[in-house]
């Protein structure tokens, strides 16, 4: 007997190795407005954000207005970063194929970034098919996480209560809005993510921590 009625899995950062390359090219036009920052004080500022929601304090360290325009030449370049070197985080895809198989199809994937890009990364990395119809974006909904909007609304497209849902999730925002939901967090956090990420998942709500993609299954059977 299966533990949940469907899994939800986040995208970026637990399907899709994104975050190096869509930071790189925040940093870079960050530093083109003004605000100088590191990589790091980039990943630990934007991680698991969409940066439309977080203008006030790009204006506030830039002293200019954050325009449609720039927003959409962000998404431009980072959508070119993405196709020329998106890669699935390692064993997601073997995961997916599994847990697919073991939930007969009932799994979905609920990301804080637009559609175009999960779309763009589930398919370069081989995911989509497992996904299709069943993506999920806060761009399209009133609030992005951490709110719990995004996996709400998976849970009713799947005609599951979100209270039986298992949502996969890397970030403290992330496990923030699955834990709003109702949901079973476990959050994913592989060794490069730091020595404090995973004590920051469970202080945020995560029941359980794993490593490496090949843990997931049996956390979820």
């Amino acid at each position: 007997m299966l533990k949940f009625d469907a899994v939800l899995f986040d995208c970026d950062g637990v399907l899709v190795d994104s975050e190096p390359i869509t930071n790189g090219v925040l940093r870079d036009m960050l530093e083109e407005l003004g605000w100088k920052l590191t990589s790091a004080e980039c990943m630990r500022l934007f991680l698991g954000k969409a940066v439309k929601d977080e203008r006030a304090l790009i204006e506030a360290h830039t002293g200019q207005p954050l325009t449609e325009d720039w927003l959409v030449r962000f998404r431009e370049r980072r959508n070119l970063g993405l196709m020329e070197g998106v890669k699935p985080i390692r064993g997601a895809v073997e995961a997916v194929v599994r847990i697919h198989a073991l939930y007969q199809g009932r799994i979905a994937c609920a990301s804080g970034a637009d559609r175009f890009k999960v779309e763009l990364q589930l398919e370069k990395c081989g995911l989509l098919p497992y996904f299709n119809e069943r993506i999920f974006t806060g761009h399209e909904l009133p609030r992005s996480k951490p709110a719990p909007d995004v996996y709400l609304a998976a849970a009713a497209a799947l005609g599951v209560d979100p209270r039986r849902c298992a949502v996969v999730e890397d970030t403290v925002t992330g496990v923030t809005a699955g834990v709003a939901a109702g949901a079973t967090v476990f959050g994913y956090s592989p060794p490069e993510a730091g020595h404090d990420a995973p004590a920051a998942l469970r202080r945020t709500g995560a029941v359980g921590v794993f490593v490496a993609m090949g843990e997931l299954l049996e956390m979820l059977s």
